[in-house]
């Protein structure tokens, strides 16, 4: 799948690569320093729907850290892969600090409302934790949620069997307890990556 992201979020991205070292590594600021995604315009109010048709707002979870992520159930590999790697790291994080993890709501939020009913979402988010909350909507609510977090998404050519895939923006959002950006989750990078991330903003 192409993987484009929004202005905002290169904007972001060039944040993040200014305040860090050639190799990826933290600079002088430190893990306390200003967040990479900072100045960025990501996140605002949504409602939406979990596995039980309950409405979810984003106030919801006013005063937790949030991990947002968009994808779709029938992804046949990268939403999995990426799941799977923010999960674990997510249960590495939580094994050293327990307390923390409870203050963190990890999210995965379906660009696919056509065919990701919230039966569906909820049985594919509890495949990779009993943590991770899926979310769906109407198209319109799905549309809403998605611009505020400039998170790109659009449906593909229908195949011969009748089926089709979607194709979307990958960032996955670390927001603050105010629904402030805070930083990328490298996802791509394995369990561990996403464990370190985490332990650098979540205090």
């Amino acid at each position: 799948m192409t993987k484009r992201l929004f202005p905002a979020l290169c904007l972001s991205l060039a944040a993040a690569l200014a305040l860090s070292g050639c190799d990826g590594s933290p600079s002088a600021n430190g893990p306390q320093g200003r967040p990479p995604l900072a100045d960025a315009r990501i996140g605002g109010p949504f409602t939406l729907i979990d596995k039980d048709g309950k409405a979810v707002h984003w106030s919801d979870f006013d005063g937790r850290y949030r991990i947002v992520y968009f994808g779709y159930t029938f992804c046949p590999d990268v939403c999995p892969f990426d799941m799977q790697n923010l999960m674990q790291g997510f249960a590495l994080f939580a094994k050293q600090h327990p307390d923390l993890s409870g203050q963190v709501q990890p999210m995965f939020i379906s660009i696919d409302p056509e065919r990701d009913t919230p039966k569906a979402v909820g049985e594919f988010t509890g495949a990779f934790s009993d943590r991770l909350l899926g979310l769906t909507g109407t198209p319109e609510q799905v549309a809403a949620a998605a611009k505020a977090f400039s998170a790109y998404y659009k449906k593909g050519e229908d195949s011969p069997g009748g089926g089709y895939l979607m194709d979307h923006s990958r960032g996955t959002y670390l927001m603050g307890r105010q629904g402030e950006p805070i930083a990328l989750v490298p996802v791509d990078a394995g369990p561990e990556a996403v464990a370190a991330e985490l332990e650098k903003w979540i205090r």
